[in-house]
């Protein structure tokens, strides 16, 4: 069973994805004797006017900032995913995180997915992926929302009881008897 909505956002009975086109800023710090290139996620563009080939165009360069569009990207909701989203919902301002293939530093870097799941992006970073964050448009973070509320449900953490080591330790058993 599929849904398609008018917002372009197609549900299943498995996830929801958002197509969405992302555009990345390249700064360079020409002050310096070297020429790092910083990159940042600039926007999240979602909505029926996207782009929908995964390409790279250039829509802005003033010789410091270069902004390139990138098109053809889906923002996936899973069902399972709801505790990384409702983290993300719960901060002051919920992120978007595009993975990226490449590293800070580098003249070129592409987009390979984007989430909205906190978990997810940090074990990518964990993982010495390159992860910009991005303000949640309000469409997506709408969506969200109802997603997070239809699909998932907090667990109320339990604590664990705590185990006495000692009286439970073979080895402590052990050398008591023999002294």
């Amino acid at each position: 069973m599929t849904n398609d909505t008018d917002q372009g956002f197609k549900e299943s009975e498995r996830e929801v994805t958002v197509p969405v086109s992302v555009v990345l800023e390249r700064t360079l710090d020409t002050t310096k004797k070297w020429v790092v290139p910083q990159w940042s996620a600039y926007t999240v563009i979602t909505g029926e006017h996207i782009q929908h080939h995964q390409q790279k165009v250039l829509i802005h360069d003033d010789g410091v900032h270069c902004r390139y569009l990138w098109g053809g990207l889906i923002v996936h909701l899973y069902k399972d995913g709801g505790e990384g989203y409702w983290y993300n919902l719960l901060s002051d301002k919920p992120f978007l995180f595009v993975i990226c293939e490449g590293d800070q530093g580098e003249m070129e870097v592409e987009p390979a997915f984007i989430t909205a799941n906190q978990d997810e992006a940090t074990g990518y970073m964990e993982s010495d992926r390159l992860v910009l964050s991005v303000p949640m448009p309000p469409e997506i973070c709408t969506l969200l929302e109802k997603f997070v509320v239809s699909h998932y449900l907090p667990q109320e953490k339990k604590k664990r009881k705590r185990r006495e080591w000692l009286t439970d330790s073979e080895y402590a058993k052990r050398s008591a008897q023999t002294h």
